[in-house]
């Protein structure tokens, strides 16, 4: 288990007067073993702060600490934070077996040849409650929920210290958006996994996270316990999300209708 830690992160696109400030000064601990959400309406910064921390955008100042170490693009060998994308059709090779797709993310100089490796495969199949014999299938062959699966499994194929998870359900049917985050919650629990969990759907993220940050126009305005935020917010942005939500977040059963946005439909995208 590790902690992940955001020092005071600003990340800025383009230059000059036409720089655009996305993530300004965000200050967020990821404690070792628990799951944060993230939350926030669209263009507000959470899939740029998901980015900088797996080294996928330049941080203009401040740090991401891995364990008290900057996490930075390793040239060589899987990085210890890896992240599960919302749309799994597009961050799978439609070209790769669901098996070659996972058994890249592999280290592959720890031994064992062929039959090791084709086991370790399986066993990360078997993980995500994947049929082992669906390896030889392409992500094409599969449905939206199976992909996602096939995409959590090759993230921790890399033996990840920590995973991020970028909107990975929003992109699914309503009928299995509940599967895939009891699956989140599992895997949570069994592995001790740390998870950055980013989502715009407080129904979501109440039900998966034990701690939430509110993140608006790039700066984390609130944080602290599940219970907390949404019980007793305590600014302005954090209640105004919340009133846009039809239905009291109160239940702690596994969520099965669909999960209810902080967006209005026709403002929806993804950040």
């Amino acid at each position: 288990m590790s902690e992940l830690r955001f020092d005071d992160v600003t990340v800025r696109y383009g230059s000059g007067r036409r720089a655009t400030t996305a993530v300004d000064g965000v200050r967020l601990v990821v404690p070792p073993g628990q799951v944060v959400g993230l939350v926030g309406e669209s263009g507000s910064g959470k899939s740029t702060l998901a980015r900088a921390a797996v080294g996928l955008v330049p941080v203009h100042s401040g740090r991401v600490l891995l364990d008290g170490e900057p996490v930075a693009r390793r040239r060589r060998g899987p990085s210890p934070v890896q992240m599960v994308f919302q749309d799994p059709a597009s961050s799978l090779d439609p070209r790769m077996t669901v098996g070659e797709s996972i058994a890249e993310a592999v280290p592959h100089r720890t031994g064992g040849g062929a039959a090791a490796l084709r086991a370790e495969v399986a066993r990360l199949l078997t993980l995500v409650h994947l049929d082992p014999d669906r390896a030889g299938a392409y992500p094409g062959q599969l449905s939206g929920g199976q992909r996602q699966r096939v995409a959590i499994a090759r993230a921790l194929a890399a033996r990840p210290r920590l995973v991020v998870a970028d909107e990975i359900t929003s992109a699914l049917d309503v009928s299995i958006q509940g599967a895939v985050l009891n699956l989140v919650r599992e895997l949570q629990r069994d592995l001790g996994l740390t998870v950055l969990f980013i989502s715009h759907n407080l129904a979501v993220v109440r039900y998966v996270a034990t701690q939430v940050a509110v993140l608006h126009h790039g700066r984390v305005v609130e944080q602290g316990t599940t219970a907390q935020v949404l019980g007793e917010p305590r600014h302005d942005y954090t209640r105004s999300l919340l009133a846009a939500v039809p239905a009291p977040l109160t239940s702690t059963e596994p969520v099965s209708t669909e999960p209810v946005s902080t967006e209005p439909a026709s403002t929806r995208s993804t950040t």
